[in-house]
């Protein structure tokens, strides 16, 4: 079930991550004011993350797969937290 969970989260990391991308190219060609390169790169960065701590997750049974995937529940509260609520 938390690996599940997990899949699910890295997945939603790396739509919002590429949503910004999207939105920061449109803010672009049109001349406003978008989200900035630390934005970009800390969500990226996080999407990255959250992808390799989910592939040790899938792929090892043990311990440290239940570590990744709380690692990869950690970074979406993260991201989430930090980078859409604060």
């Amino acid at each position: 079930m938390l690996r599940g969970l997990s899949g699910v989260l890295a997945g939603g990391v790396v739509v919002l991550a590429l949503g910004l991308v999207v939105v920061a190219w449109f803010a672009g060609r049109s001349g406003v004011p978008g989200p900035g390169a630390g934005d970009l790169t800390a969500h990226l960065a996080a999407a990255a993350a959250a992808v390799v701590g989910q592939v040790i997750a899938d792929r090892r049974g043990d311990r440290t797969g239940t570590l990744a995937a709380l690692g990869v529940v950690g970074i979406a509260a993260l991201v989430v937290g930090l980078g859409w609520f604060l």
